[in-house]
């Protein structure tokens, strides 16, 4: 379960962040993950509960969103979004993408008091 080492770098981070604004603690934080970065929400949620005990963060709120990947379709030139590593096209149903990015997790906004 890689959720709670990708939970404990983004502690870090919000940490660091709080620390430098002088917050008394964090109120909730928004995190994105990409489509295809294979993170399950449930897993990062209960995963960012555990890592967040003892800290700024504890009993903060969650908000996760999932953003698709932005793909290139060689066969009809197409910028598309992709939801899926099996995805075709959606205009003509070719597999011969390039995908960018998609894989990623980003850490959109944190609040603070």
């Amino acid at each position: 379960m890689h959720e709670i080492s990708l939970c404990q770098s983004a502690l870090e981070i919000i940490e660091r962040y709080a620390r430098e604004n002088r917050a008394r603690r964090v109120t909730a934080v928004w995190l994105e993950i990409g489509a295809l970065s294979c993170i399950e929400a449930d897993a990062l949620s209960f995963s960012f509960d555990i890592v967040c005990r003892d800290t700024l963060a504890e009993g903060c709120r969650l908000h996760i969103s999932t953003i698709p990947a932005r793909a290139w379709c060689w066969d009809c030139s197409s910028a598309i979004s992709v939801e899926r590593h099996d995805a075709g096209c959606p205009n003509c149903g070719s597999r011969n993408l390039r995908v960018d990015g998609g894989d990623d997790m980003q850490i959109k906004q944190i609040e603070i008091e």
